[in-house]
């Protein structure tokens, strides 16, 4: 009788752990596999979907506890890299190429959903009181929302587990179903034993381009006071300076800007109303000005390379373009894309519209409304 009812417990128990598992379960194992890693080191690729483009990044993000992140992404079209690092600090996005760096006073990345960032998947995950979890041949997807105040048509995730719940990838779906981000992870380490001198700002600095004399890299910065800091103001048509025969004009006739670049999306009631090319000390800058319902300001110039790197303090947030990382403060935003940097300004426009402009910028000589 004794040995009956011990065999009874025993199937209870089996049946009981043979029943479905709930989103709860399997975001708590996750969840635990995490909080017990002091630092891990993410390694994958990254798909942005824009404008029927795709863009593809090599990522790797790595943190330690007590909040230090860093995330390095490679642009594999033009090997144009940036990185994200949090530190005691502060925020920063740094651009080595450019030898300079934005410094934001920013809850990043908790201020939104991160698609690389494990703290960011739970939470997407916990908050989401209608998350849904539906069992694969090989594994497990969560589907949950997500939070991008910087684009609102971002609106859920999927993300996929194997059996033993490790992360394999996450992809980010818009209003129309369609995925625009994807991160693949091709490894994960949660024994990654970083240390706090693993996100020194200094180790991101490249030696090489500071050993270089300023004269032979202008740092002129605009009179727009809210274009602080901003050492980007060089551009190049080398046809217009060909009388130059010392090197100051050879650097400037490589520093002027070919063609004036204008935005696919401009907001309903807006035009261009002005266009405009100021000669600077080392080259020229194009300025855009458009009025109307949505009044706007774009300013264009060649990117160039700061003599000493430059930390450029920011009150905003990173934002993440298809191509490119930008500064965004409470009414401009800053970015280089294609060997060009640019200023957007104004007072009119929310953040979501000025992601949008930013994306419509081409090679184009036309714009969507002139007045």
């Amino acid at each position: 009788m004794k040995k009956l009812a011990l065999i009874a417990i025993g199937l209870m128990f089996l049946l009981t752990g043979c029943g479905k598992k709930t989103p709860e379960d399997l975001i708590a194992k996750f969840e635990k596999n995490v909080s017990k890693a002091k630092s891990y080191v993410l390694k994958g690729n990254m798909e942005i979907v824009s404008n029927e483009e795709t863009f593809t990044y090599s990522i790797e993000a790595d943190y330690l506890k007590d909040n230090y992140y860093k995330v390095t992404l490679v642009n594999q079209t033009n090997n144009h890299e940036q990185i994200i690092l949090r530190n005691t600090e502060g925020v920063y996005v740094v651009t080595p190429s450019l030898n300079k760096s934005f410094k934001f006073q920013s809850e990043w990345p908790d201020s939104s959903s991160q698609s690389y960032i494990l703290s960011s998947i739970i939470k997407d995950i916990k908050n989401d009181s209608t998350a849904t979890l539906e069992e694969k041949d090989k594994g497990y997807c969560i589907k949950t929302k997500v939070n991008y105040p910087n684009n609102a048509e971002l609106t859920y995730q999927k993300v996929y587990f194997d059996k033993n719940m490790n992360l394999e990838s996450v992809e980010v779906y818009n209003n129309d179903d369609i995925v625009n981000i994807k991160v693949n992870f091709t490894s994960i380490d949660l024994k990654a034993n970083l240390k706090a001198s693993d996100f020194a700002l200094e180790d991101l600095i490249d030696p090489n381009l500071n050993n270089e004399s300023s004269e032979n890299t202008p740092n002129k910065k605009p009179q727009d006071s809210n274009y602080q800091n901003n050492n980007e103001n060089s551009t190049s048509n080398s046809n217009n300076e060909t009388n130059c025969q010392n090197e100051e004009c050879d650097t400037k006739s490589s520093n002027i800007l070919d063609s004036i670049i204008y935005p696919l999306y401009i907001p309903s009631s807006t035009y261009l109303s002005n266009s405009e090319k100021i000669d600077t000390d080392d080259g020229n800058r194009v300025i855009l000005t458009f009025a109307g319902d949505k009044n706007f300001v774009l300013i264009e110039e060649v990117a160039t390379v700061a003599s000493e790197f430059e930390v450029i303090p920011v009150y905003g947030d990173p934002v993440m373009l298809s191509d490119t990382i930008a500064a965004k403060s409470a009414n401009s935003m800053y970015w280089t894309s294609g060997d060009v940097s640019y200023y957007l300004t104004s007072n009119d426009l929310s953040t979501a519209e000025m992601v949008t402009i930013a994306e419509s910028l081409g090679n184009v000589t036309t714009v969507s409304a002139t007045k």
